[in-house]
């Protein structure tokens, strides 16, 4: 039993697709049902194609917004010409959470062996806002949700999490205070 109060974390979901439509978007819907679910808001959803500028700036856009917390990709983490999530990612992050890709492979070796190197899941933060880039398909999104996520996103969740760093992780962006 924890002494902490569940804090719900306001989460934006990202579907990168050229082929998807808001229709057919499985992967989005379980993210967000998996995240309302655990508590957490919905900040917003939305949908881009496989364009690592344009998939840059709509990060950046919710960096920017005080509403989002953190930002789940899904789609394009893979190999092919077309999945530059993980590139456009990294164009934004201030720091890279290197550890999230090690224990998503991990866990994904488990349930698929081996294929498991084929995903370039990764994660990241960028003016104090979690970003993560997850595959497209709906098993790895539960996967990196239950696996994961619903740990990290729980401040109840000990030894440590994300969310009780999170006032901390844009601390270098504040200005000083002058000394007496």
């Amino acid at each position: 039993m924890t002494d902490r109060t569940f804090l719900p974390c306001r989460i934006a979901v990202l579907t990168v697709s050229d082929t998807r439509t808001a229709d057919d978007d499985r992967s989005g819907d379980t993210l967000v049902d998996r995240l309302t679910a655990a508590g957490h808001v919905l900040a917003d959803r939305a949908m881009t194609p496989d364009d690592r500028v344009g998939i840059a700036e709509h990060l950046t856009r919710w960096i920017g917004e005080d509403a989002v917390d953190v930002v789940l990709t899904t789609g394009g983490t893979g190999l092919t010409g077309r999945d530059v999530t993980v590139e456009a990612h990294r164009d934004v992050y201030d720091k890279e959470i290197d550890a999230f890709a090690t224990m998503f492979t991990i866990v994904s070796m488990k349930k698929i062996g081996t294929s498991a190197v084929q995903s370039r899941a990764c994660a990241g933060v960028a003016g104090g806002t979690y970003l993560f880039a997850l595959p497209g398909s709906p098993s790895a999104c539960r996967d990196a949700w239950d696996e994961i996520l619903v740990h990290q996103l729980d401040y109840r969740h000990k030894p440590c999490n994300f969310v009780e760093i999170m006032p901390r992780l844009d601390e270098h962006l504040r200005r000083k205070s002058c000394p007496s």
